[in-house]
């Protein structure tokens, strides 16, 4: 690992130097991918525990209510799984997180540079095709990085349900000669889950749901990046100076939060359809408009918005985090002494 951060380093610390008379936007991208890794590590560790209770709350349908807020569902995580069944399924987005950061980043900065290439500052339109253009790359990552995920994150909701199920079934059975036998949750890991989608349906198993992410992810960089962008101007004394660093903090949160809850029901509608376990009674869906049908009217337009606040919640710190790591300047640090250690 120490070897592959090195080598990591060394390329993109090759790279800015190649990159000195290119156009701005380009000179800093190796120092924005390292501090988006950096960042993402950081922040998915932070709040990997609110997007456990994201994806749970999601999940669950009428009449299978298992938790009835945020904090309910972590309380009843952490009697029923402990403090570190908050953070099942966080490996995956720890492994996956650093390069789906590094390709929306260099999409991001690759697009705007390319679509002001004749010189003029990018209109609104431009920075929004930017933005499509990096959400729509990143999915080849975050797609089975959610797949996994949610797997993982929603397993815990699954076998509380059978547990409660099989309680409920044994007070009811007063003909009951002995003690039922208790429900015993058989742990799945990523790899597992991983090799079995393989084997039984190649590697599109692992992009179940990629519609449904392509819906969620380019919605929300459209909306996030020229919002970040026009509201980080707004601190900018001179347009040749950076804006100070709690502008930029409260820029990305704000166009974070928003651009999070804007995209809110197509991420429940990739959540479902990501889910390959059901809870008792739960409805299957068969695609995009299936599952839109079924939970407007089963469940009624406001389940559109479940996890909302979570995900607000989430997205906000994250790219709060990422603005302190691109404060403090560690990818520049790291670059700037690279060249004095080498062998």
């Amino acid at each position: 690992m120490a070897l592959w951060i090195c080598s990591w380093l060394r390329f993109c610390h090759a790279l800015s130097q190649e990159q000195v008379t290119c156009h701005e936007p380009l000179i800093s991208l190796p120092a924005k991918l390292i501090n988006g890794g950096i960042a993402g590590l950081i922040g998915v560790t932070c709040v990997f525990p609110i997007d456990l209770a994201k994806t749970r709350l999601q999940n669950q349908q009428n009449g299978q209510r298992m938790y009835t807020s945020m904090s309910d569902c972590l309380i009843k995580t952490i009697r029923s799984e402990g403090y570190f069944g908050m953070y099942r399924g966080a490996a995956v987005n720890l492994t996956l997180v650093t390069p789906e950061k590094a390709i929306k980043l260099a999409a991001n900065d690759f697009f705007r540079h390319h679509l002001s290439k004749d010189g003029k500052k990018l209109t609104l339109l431009r920075e929004m095709l930017a933005g499509c253009g990096a959400g729509t790359c990143q999915v080849i990552v975050t797609t089975p990085m959610e797949m996994l995920k949610i797997q993982l994150q929603d397993a815990g909701r699954i076998a509380a349900q059978k547990k409660l199920m099989a309680a409920q079934a044994q007070l009811s059975s007063s003909s009951a000669a002995g003690a039922a036998e208790p429900v015993v949750e058989a742990r799945t890991t990523a790899t597992q889950i991983t090799r079995e989608l393989l084997r039984s349906k190649g590697i599109a198993g692992l992009y179940k749901g990629l519609g449904a992410t392509l819906l969620r992810d380019v919605p929300f960089s459209i909306v996030y990046f020229p919002l970040f962008a026009n509201l980080n101007k707004l601190g900018q004394k001179d347009p040749n100076v950076k804006a100070p660093f709690y502008v930029s903090f409260l820029s990305g949160c704000v166009a974070g939060s928003t651009a999070a809850v804007a995209v809110n029901p197509c991420d429940v509608i990739k959540t479902r359809l990501q889910s390959l376990q059901r809870g008792v009674n739960e409805d299957t869906y068969s695609g995009i408009l299936d599952c839109t049908k079924k939970i407007w009217q089963k469940e009624g337009p406001m389940a559109f918005l479940k996890g909302a606040y979570c995900r607000a919640l989430v997205i906000a710190p994250l790219f709060g985090i990422a603005q302190v790591v691109y404060f403090i300047g560690i990818a520049e640090f790291l670059l700037d002494i690279l060249p004095k250690h080498r062998a």
